[in-house]
């Protein structure tokens, strides 16, 4: 890390009272989601009923430019240092934890965040828990939930015509040799009439999208269906998803959809450098690593993608947040060779993603967590919401189907906000 970094780290390492995490009962079919007790705030990483949610500040760490995911990890491992811990559940997940969100690019404007907060509710296996930092309340009634009212759209920093012209471009370039794929991406802003309640959009998205990873970090919402690295002790995942169509009207459709997805070659050559980052970029730190020769067909409620899940095990040191450094950008949202794809994605979206398509996720004081991709998102702002999709392009993409394409992927959150789905 550089001097400069250094020097960041140690300034802004705050002291962390006395951590204790404990078992508590909680019913089957009582929601983590519903515990979050205020509009403002809310920290997130849930799936199918299971994940975390943390509310309260004990400690906050904000970081810019390329070694921002280094740089964070120092700052956690010296925060833990000397932390008293009385952890009786031992799980991945329990005793200190902090949630992470970082910027998509090296010279993105918006911070890198990681949160440590003062409660953290969880569950995993069955087994419920409830961490506290310092002493002060635990549980509290939480504060009505109310959805944003009279919502208008407007164009982002990207119109949907930038959009087009960006890659009609990048496939001219691509054709031309230039590179092999590129992952472009644009916006479209949500203002409300009042500001905008995450939790609302929160519960909506882990509703309708269960097979999804539902996050809230310092703002930016969302469900995403890649998991970028999950750690818990040697055992490390990944699920790694290019390729893209919309769903059917029916079943016999969506069949006919998906054995389409999975014979398409433009789709099919996506994938397979999407999949060749992530072991590529895995070699020299695992082991047993076990890649499937052929995707599986994901199935969302707008929208199926090739998706291939990738294991492998931990060898030495190094927890999950030097796996996310050694991972981000992977091809899945950069493209490849991911340097150059980088570069040109951004000078062909003329905007800031900012967090969207970065690392999201958590980590606790074993060094385990599990990091997804900040996809299916909105940054919240008060009464005004960003939201953000995006799309592989490689020599056989036609613009007027990755425009389709990207649309279908604002759905998820435009229906959430708009209290429609599950």
């Amino acid at each position: 890390m550089s001097t400069a970094l250094a020097d960041t780290a140690a300034a802004a390492r705050p002291a962390l009272p006395r951590v204790r995490t404990t078992r508590v009962e909680f019913a089957a079919g009582a929601r983590l989601l519903d515990r979050l007790p205020l509009p403002a705030g809310a920290l997130a990483w849930v799936r199918d009923g299971e994940g975390l949610v943390g509310w309260g500040e004990a400690a906050r760490f904000e970081i810019y430019g390329p070694d921002r995911i280094e740089a964070a990890r120092d700052w956690w491992h010296a925060l833990l240092e000397g932390t008293d811990v009385e952890d009786e559940v031992g799980l991945p997940g329990t005793g200190p934890i902090a949630f992470g969100s970082f910027a998509f690019a090296d010279d993105s404007t918006s911070p890198s965040v990681l949160v440590v907060p003062r409660v953290v509710l969880g569950r995993r296996d069955g087994v419920t828990w409830l961490t506290t930092v310092g002493s002060g309340p635990r549980l509290a009634t939480p504060a009505p939930v109310t959805g944003p009212s009279r919502l208008r759209y407007s164009a982002g920093e990207s119109s949907v015509t930038a959009f087009r012209e960006g890659v009609t471009s990048a496939v001219r370039r691509i054709r031309e040799g230039e590179l092999a794929k590129v992952v472009l991406a644009h916006d479209l802003c949500a203002t409300a009439a009042e500001p905008i309640d995450a939790r609302f959009l929160l519960a909506r998205l882990a509703e309708s999208y269960a097979e999804c990873w539902a996050f809230a970090v310092d703002g930016l919402v969302g469900a995403t269906p890649e998991l970028l690295v999950g750690r818990a002790g040697e055992r490390v995942v990944s699920r790694v998803l290019a390729g893209t169509v919309t769903r059917g009207a029916d079943p016999a459709e969506d069949r006919a959809r998906g054995s389409a997805l999975m014979s398409s070659a433009k789709d099919r050559e996506e994938h397979r450098y999407a999949v060749e980052s992530l072991a590529g970029s895995l070699a020299g730190r695992v082991e047993d690593l076990e890649v499937p020769q052929t995707p599986q067909i994901l199935q969302l409620s707008n929208v199926a993608h090739l998706a291939t899940t990738v294991t492998a095990r931990l060898v030495g040191a190094g927890d999950v947040l030097d796996l996310v450094a050694a991972l981000h950008p992977t091809a899945a949202v950069g493209g490849t060779p991911t340097a150059p794809a980088v570069a040109l994605l951004a000078e062909l979206e003329g905007m800031d993603r900012g967090r969207y398509a970065g690392p999201v996720g958590w980590v606790d004081g074993r060094g385990d967590g599990e990091w997804g991709i900040a996809l299916r998102c909105a940054q919240l702002e008060g009464a005004t919401a960003r939201l953000f999709a995006g799309c592989g392009i490689v020599a056989d993409s036609n613009p007027d189907d990755e425009v389709a394409e990207a649309q279908a992927k604002f759905v998820p959150v435009r229906d959430a906000l708009e209290g429609l789905g599950a």
